[in-house]
């Protein structure tokens, strides 16, 4: 039964959005799903709008269609954020920002919603002053807060993997479950092999946003949207050994670097890593859990979840190949 309501789901065939857009339907919610990508699946009560809302006029357009809710998992670098936060607020009922943990300094364990953040807290004056997206994702936090507006939930996702999204310390898909399937091995920081990591599975994450949208107990609140389950970095190379025969050759730190990022001016790499992947990643979900009414129990574990996500991967999908991964694992032989 349609609740009457109207959602807007920006960059909704990504991790998070493809498994959030049905489940608003499922509730009743009208649905506008819109990404960079041509998806047609007919779910009832969806629909499927292929459109870059990074264009002004283009947002500008949906904006005038009166949305309810607003759930933007789009990423925006600082110059986007004094634009798009307030014209969003401005424009409908209640607004979902996606910030995300790594906004969190390494200062308090497990990590709750008040626990530091880098941009407030970081010794580091060049990652403090970034575009690193632990940076800008905190700046449109800082945005929100000091505006007016009553109307809008902050989200901090931990690492959520998904269909065609499969994490290894700072390497995504290509370089995971690509290079398992093509029979390679992979390269993974020796540091990184005891810290503790927390993955959650997409489809959690989505049901525990579809449960704050609307929710009187989400306004003007911040959220981490994560399982509480941890394991290390090596834990998680295993469960990929067991799934997928992935196997991991452990190097030194500054060799993992140079492979991803030889130019040592750009730091991307390496601070996603300093600052994110060699913290110990523990999560208190009890705030959330408290205000969707989930427990951690019915969160799905991540041996599990990774399995029927990697098991869902097309085997003939053309990866991009790591090249310098390659060549520094030859040259060991």
């Amino acid at each position: 039964m349609s609740t009457g309501k109207k959602v807007l789901v920006l960059g909704a065939t990504g991790a998070m959005g493809q498994y959030l857009v049905p489940l608003l339907a499922g509730m009743g919610y009208r649905v506008d799903g819109v990404s960079l990508d041509d998806k047609k699946d007919g779910i009832p009560g969806v629909t499927w709008i292929k459109a870059n809302a990074k264009d002004k006029e283009v947002y500008r357009n949906f904006l005038k269609q009166g949305y309810d809710g607003i759930v933007d998992f789009r990423v925006y670098g600082t110059g986007e954020l004094p634009w798009v936060l307030p014209i969003a607020l401005d424009h409908t009922d209640h607004y979902i920002y996606l910030s995300s943990y790594r906004v969190y300094d390494n200062k308090e364990h497990p990590i709750r919603e008040t626990s530091p953040r880098l941009i407030d807290a970081s010794d580091n004056v060049m990652l403090r002053n970034s575009e690193d997206y632990s940076i800008y994702k905190a700046r449109g936090e800082n945005i929100i807060r000091s505006l007016p507006h009553k109307n809008w939930t902050m989200i901090r996702p931990a690492i959520t993997y998904s269909l065609m999204r499969y994490q290894l310390v700072t390497l995504e898909a290509p370089d995971t479950v690509g290079r398992a399937f093509a029979g390679k091995p992979v390269v993974l920081p020796e540091p990184a092999r005891n810290v503790q990591a927390t993955m959650s599975w997409a489809g959690d994450v989505a049901r525990m946003i579809a449960r704050l949208l609307f929710n009187e107990k989400a306004l003007c609140e911040t959220f981490t949207v994560s399982t509480s389950e941890h394991r290390t970095w090596g834990e998680i190379a295993e469960y990929y050994k067991e799934i997928c025969n992935l196997n991991a050759v452990w190097v030194d730190k500054e060799v993992y670097l140079r492979i991803l990022s030889p130019d040592p001016y750009v730091n991307h790499a390496r601070w996603q890593l300093e600052y994110d992947r060699l913290f110990d990643r523990i999560v208190d979900n009890s705030k959330v859990l408290a205000a969707t009414g989930m427990t951690q129990d019915s969160m799905t574990s991540l041996y599990e979840g990774l399995k029927r996500e990697i098991g869902r991967c097309p085997r003939d999908h053309e990866w991009r190949v790591n090249a310098r991964m390659d060549e520094f694992l030859k040259s060991m032989h």
